[in-house]
């Protein structure tokens, strides 16, 4: 096999271990988009409830699964492990490129401010629930219908796939002031959602707003909209004990190498 001029066996060597790695990334993200596409595929088409156990059967407004958050939540995951894919084709997965493309902006921005906190939300705010009390998220009556493993998909490998998406691939986290407008936003956009299907239903989405008087309300709501602001802050954390140093150090010349 003859080497191409002006090549070395190290140039050759990272050639090689860039594209094995670019191959290992495109390999993950397709496997966990399939996974996320196809569970939503089983919710939308497949999951059958009996009309008994649903209170929007006879409700003049039925949102059908887009009315829980953790739908929207897995849609998010759908549309970031797409973007990886596309960024794992035509972007780049370096630490620090000179230019980021666009498709590299976009991947680095959905997973700070969406796609990471709000995993992290619907898990911990799911799991948190179900300790203190099922009924109030996931009735007992469910269980014949909802599939443990659809559970597990929902609201802990999203929690896992997100976390292990922040260790092995680089990202340049935006500034905090876009970062957490992004993700208020959505928080906000899901809260008017949530109180659009009562006005229309007479229904609150989730049981545990049953229990709560007005003021109650309230504050869960304020308490819900600080825990989504330190899981951004959280992720940021990670961010930095992983790659903040190195994004630091890599691609930004010294004054004196400046200065020659």
């Amino acid at each position: 096999m003859t080497r191409k001029p002006g090549t070395s066996r190290e140039t050759e060597s990272l050639d090689w271990k860039f594209k094995a790695a670019t191959a290992s990334y495109v390999m993950v993200h397709t496997t966990t988009l399939i996974i996320y596409a196809s569970t939503l595929y089983f919710v939308f088409a497949k999951l059958n409830m009996p009309p008994s156990l649903s209170k929007f059967t006879k409700s003049p407004f039925n949102p059908g699964q887009l009315k829980f958050l953790t739908i929207w939540g897995l849609i998010i995951q759908v549309i970031f492990f797409l973007i990886c894919i596309l960024n794992d084709v035509a972007g780049t997965n370096k630490l620090n490129p000179k230019k980021r493309p666009l498709v590299r902006r976009l991947k680095d921005y959905i997973h700070a401010s969406l796609a990471f906190p709000i995993a992290m939300f619907v898990g911990v705010t799911f799991w948190a629930l179900m300790f203190v009390d099922r009924e109030l998220v996931l009735p007992k009556a469910l269980d014949l219908y909802f599939p443990w493993w659809l559970n597990h998909i929902m609201h802990t490998m999203i929690m896992v796939s997100t976390l292990l998406e922040m260790l092995v691939a680089p990202r340049q986290y935006p500034k905090r002031s876009r970062g957490l407008t992004g993700l208020l936003i959505f928080m906000l956009s899901y809260l008017v959602w949530m109180h659009v299907i009562y006005a229309k239903s007479g229904i609150w989405v989730y049981p545990v707003m049953e229990v709560l008087s007005w003021p109650l309300r309230i504050a869960f709501f304020l308490v819900l909209f600080a825990l989504a602001t330190v899981l951004y802050f959280v992720g940021e954390g990670i961010d930095n004990v992983f790659w903040g140093s190195a994004n630091k150090s890599v691609g930004k010349p010294s004054k004196k190498r400046k200065s020659k």
